[in-house]
């Protein structure tokens, strides 16, 4: 049977059959928000991150522990360098703006994606988001930020042929869980549930790895609108659902 909507008192104890501990979320539709407006795609980034800040309040309000979200992908260079730009302003201002009361509040932030090609102030600044949060464990924040699901895994794998290559690893001693401790997230839990906005049906290069398991929700909400209401909604779609890992469930035929 389904569990009930996801409200209460359950909801804030974080019930374990019904409230996944990682949310993974692709936020998309900022530059559909701003188009239906008559605004600027930069307006529809700078709502999406109040969105931002609402769902970490609101993950946190539900119970979820851990909270990964899809900021730039690799393939975001692509875009105009204006656009660029206001995205990397953007993460600049977050961070700046908010640092401080997530450290104070026992976020740990994490930033996930290589640092390459990052403008030093970007880089500097996502190190320091990191030292100064390391020590806290009430909640795990982490941004993929430069960040593509098959480049992730590449150099997962150099990492890991090169350490053969000196000797340290022998191949056959190359395992999931091995395998798992190269990767952005060698610290966090596998998600339980990706959600993604706009009502999109596809992952675009985001961790391929560590969803294999996860439920994937679709949201029609456009990002800069989503609110406690639509994660709460994704979270009641998750917790009706029964997930068996391959396996088969008892008295099923």
């Amino acid at each position: 049977m389904a569990s009930q909507p996801v409200s209460g008192p359950a909801a804030r104890q974080g019930a374990s059959d019904a409230i996944p501990a990682h949310v993974a979320i692709i936020m998309d539709g900022n530059g559909r928000w701003a188009k239906s407006r008559g605004l600027p795609r930069a307006a529809g980034h700078e709502r999406g991150v109040e969105a931002l800040r609402r769902t970490v309040e609101a993950a946190r309000e539900i119970g979820i522990r851990y909270v990964t979200v899809f900021s730039f992908s690799t393939e975001n260079w692509r875009r105009p360098t204006s656009e660029v730009s206001a995205l990397f302003g953007l993460l600049k201002a977050y961070i700046r703006r908010d640092l401080a009361r997530l450290k104070r509040e026992g976020v740990r932030v994490r930033i996930a994606g290589t640092r390459d090609n990052l403008p030093e102030d970007i880089a500097k600044l996502v190190d320091e988001a990191e030292r100064e949060t390391i020590d806290n464990s009430q909640f795990h924040l982490t941004v993929a930020f430069n960040y593509g699901g098959r480049e992730e895994i590449v150099r997962a794998a150099q990492n890991l042929a090169a350490r053969v290559a000196a000797g340290d690893l022998q191949p056959s001693e190359i395992t999931e869980e091995k395998f798992s401790t190269a990767l952005d997230t060698r610290d966090l839990p596998d998600p339980d549930l990706l959600i993604r906005t706009s009502g999109e049906h596809r992952i675009s290069n985001f961790l391929l790895w560590q969803c294999a398991y996860a439920e994937l929700v679709f949201s029609d909400v456009l990002w800069p609108d989503f609110d406690e209401t639509a994660l709460r909604a994704a979270v009641t779609e998750f917790a009706g659902r029964e997930r068996r890992y391959g396996a088969v469930t008892a008295g099923a035929s």
